[in-house]
């Protein structure tokens, strides 16, 4: 056989130690070229007498394996079109069932091979990795602190489905496990050997001589649930133990998911179904529900979107192809404030040189302390060292002193959204970094073409728009103005990839693309408050519709009184045409009248004691002129109308050319303000349903609620011709402004 994919070599003892290696890859994945290797090996395991078992490790520094190749899955799906196409539903159902479960048979015949088989695991291990691993007779992990296992197929909107669900359910206690399925977290070695994920763990230079002794000291081919007179760690699902897990899982899953997510629920059902029957039928469940997952307008739609368009974008999809790749060594920080401050951590959190600057020496201090305090709480949790701590400050130098941006490749501007102050900001960098370091303005707000009028060199001068946290968002808005180079533009992509960040490109535009979608989206929500729509019904219906927060949560979170200067800039620019009345004398009385700005000062649409949760503001319904009746509200209208309202505004960025790639619009959607990520995004929502059909629905609301809901010309044009967004113009193609 050849070798591609995988090493071998057999020992003295008899053990064969198989060295997981991928060429080409810095990490590796189950394709289908090695899922039949590894099934070559396997039965090459079962049939040599001289081997005793198997050792299965990676060549990979630093990672195990991610999973498997979800485009593999793609092409499952696809499969099904073609033979429902040419033979049916049913021949179409069962090749794909046939073809979703080959892990499954694969891992199973690892299982019950009768030679033992160890998973020795260093660094992350997830996925159709792990469930490789849990297929394995004994597990030993590194306590390498880049080692986790996990199984996190639900946030790509799938779920363990080569075993992973019945084997899990069969260690765990089913509480446990089903936790663990449906939060899909990755887990740290101990805590996988406490709850016997992992069997021992050991220091990497140590693990393939324990793993190999296991083997050669008798060590078990037999599974325990292969076993007679197995008993599960919960008890019968028929039982009081079992009577205490299942009935509020499914409580516990509607409420956090609100029945959007099709995997969660087959999964729930496959460990319920499964736990019920012997092993073998319980993996036939378990592929039945995969497959049937699979063939999921929402899975689909996930996979792409959540990985394929992401993981396209993160390699540098976007990224001009003629300049050469900048590492980057040294980046100012000028503005030391909440997001200043958040941009000095991720960069030295990346291992890049810090020179934060503010107007005097204490208030750059403030910035640096406030990185300390983010890095202490991840020490006291357990995330981190208190060696890493330290390497991360020593790499934040806070300064009062322009000069010393000297040297830097790249300074990032976060100071107040004020052109003027910026322009003076912009003067003192310029007048200081060399001649080849790039500019980029952090703002939410300005466009960038009008601040670059400030710069000496406006082809070197980009904008990157963070969001808040920018410790925990993933999203970066990488803004090109008019005059932007391509060499900025490379520069700030290879800084967002350093900085471990997604990065979108949209052109210049007033709001550009996610603060449009999200400002679409709160003035839903006021003009439903407005209307006399009872306040928690709002929040509500957006939870239904699968957005994280309600509309006025998310306000609170971004400030009241920001969106009052929203307003009044909208005005300024635009005239008052372009304010909405009822918004705007529902913020100025909230922070005028009554002085509620958000979270910030803890009240808003929502108070915020200092102990317990946050509770909405009674005083609300003083501000409703009127009150309706929930008993007469249209439910599945107030739903679109949230979700309507975010996606008519991606599809006006996409003509007006500020989104030029239906991947970055969709990414840029769940990552920057959560649109309801069983979507796959704005646009993948209304190519799912159809343009015919959502200029359908957006017309009807227009005649309801007036013309912000009016279908624009792109959309009407896809509608009648029968095209969708990602059909017109493909994954990658830019689309043109009309």
């Amino acid at each position: 056989m050849t070798e591609t994919n995988f090493r071998t070599d057999l020992d003295a003892d008899g053990v064969l130690s198989i060295v997981w290696d991928m060429p080409g890859r810095s990490m590796n994945v189950l394709t289908e070229d090695a899922i039949r290797e590894l099934a070559s090996l396997v039965e090459r395991v079962a049939s040599d007498e001289a081997v005793k078992g198997a050792v299965i490790s990676s060549g990979k520094p630093g990672s195990f394996s991610g999973g498997a190749d979800l485009t593999m899955l793609e092409g499952l799906a696809r499969l099904y079109a073609t033979e429902m196409a040419k033979n049916g539903e049913a021949a179409a159902a069962k090749a794909l069932f046939d073809g979703s479960r080959q892990l499954s048979l694969l891992y199973r015949r690892i299982e019950t091979c009768g030679k033992p088989w160890v998973a020795a695991i260093n660094g992350v291990c997830l996925g159709g990795a792990f469930e490789l691993a849990l297929a394995c007779h004994w597990r030993i992990a590194s306590n390498d602190p880049s080692t986790r296992v996990g199984l996190p197929e639900v946030k790509v909107g799938l779920f363990p489905g080569a075993g992973g669900t019945q084997r899990v359910a069969r260690l765990l206690p089913p509480g446990d496990a089903l936790q663990m399925l449906m939060k899909g977290e990755q887990i740290r070695p101990d805590k996988a050997r406490g709850m016997r994920l992992v069997d021992e763990v050991a220091p990497k230079d140590e693990m393939l001589a324990k793993a190999k002794a296991w083997i050669v000291n008798g060590g078990k081919a037999v599974k325990p649930w292969d076993e007679k007179g197995f008993k599960l760690p919960g008890g019968p699902v028929w039982s009081k133990p079992g009577f205490m897990t299942f009935p509020p899982a499914n409580a516990i899953y509607r409420r956090e998911t609100q029945d959007n997510y099709p995997a969660i629920r087959a999964m729930l059902q496959s460990v319920f179904d499964g736990l019920q029957l012997p092993m073998d039928l319980a993996l036939t469940v378990e592929s039945r529900q995969f497959a049937k997952v699979l063939r999921s307008p929402e899975a689909a739609a996930m996979i792409r979107t959540l990985f394929v368009s992401m993981q396209e974008l993160n390699k540098g999809a976007r990224r001009p192809k003629s300049v050469p790749e900048t590492k980057l060594t040294k980046v100012g920080v000028v503005g030391a404030g909440f997001m200043g401050a958040g941009v000095a951590y991720v960069t030295a959190q990346a291992g890049i040189e810090v020179i934060l600057v503010d107007r005097d020496q204490d208030a750059a201090d403030k910035g640096k302390a406030f990185a300390e305090k983010l890095i202490s709480g991840q020490v006291v949790k357990g995330r981190a060292t208190g060696a890493q701590r330290d390497a991360l400050l020593s790499k934040i130098t806070p300064t009062a002193d322009y000069g010393a941006l000297a040297g830097c490749d790249l300074v990032v501007e976060a100071v107040f959204e004020d052109p003027k102050v910026k322009a003076e900001v912009i003067a003192k960098v310029e007048a200081a970094i060399g001649p080849d370091a790039i500019f980029a303005s952090n703002t939410s707000t300005l466009p960038i073409s009008g601040l670059a009028k400030a710069s000496s060199r406006p082809d070197q001068f980009v904008g990157i728009h963070f969001f808040s946290p920018v410790e925990k968002m993933l999203l970066v808005e990488v803004i090109v103005g008019e005059k932007t180079g391509d060499k900025a533009l490379a520069v700030a992509l290879d800084y967002v990839r350093a900085i471990k960040k997604t990065p979108i490109v949209v052109r210049d535009s007033r709001g550009f693309y996610a603060n449009r979608c999200v400002i679409a989206y709160m003035l839903e929500g006021h003009l439903m408050l407005s209307e006399g729509v009872p306040v928690a019904m709002i929040e509500n219906v957006a939870k239904q519709a699968g957005m994280p927060v309600g509309p006025l949560s998310l306000n609170d979170e971004v400030a009241l009184d920001l969106g009052l200067k929203i307003i009044d800039a909208t005005r300024a620019q635009l005239g008052d045409e372009a304010v909405n009345p009822a918004q705007e004398k529902l913020l100025r009385a909230l922070v005028e009248t009554h002085g509620r700005l958000g979270r910030k000062n803890r009240k808003g649409f929502y108070d915020y004691p200092e102990t317990g949760k946050k509770s909405l503001w009674p005083g609300l319904a003083d501000l409703q002129d009127k009150k309706l009746d929930p008993e007469t509200l249209d439910v599945t209208e107030l739903r679109h109308r949230l979700l309507v309202a975010q996606a008519l505004e991606a599809a006006r960025t996409v003509e007006e050319g500020v989104v030029t790639d239906m991947r970055e619009a969709d990414v840029g959607a769940i990552l920057g303000f959560g649109f309801a990520p069983y979507t796959g995004g704005p646009l993948s929502w209304i190519d799912g349903m159809g343009a015919k059909r959502f200029v359908k629905l957006a017309a009807a609301l227009a005649e309801i609620h007036g013309p912000r809901f009016r279908p624009n010309k792109l959309l009407l044009d896809l509608a009648e011709k029968g095209e969708t967004f990602y059909g017109r113009f493909g994954a990658g193609a830019e689309a043109k402004a009309a």
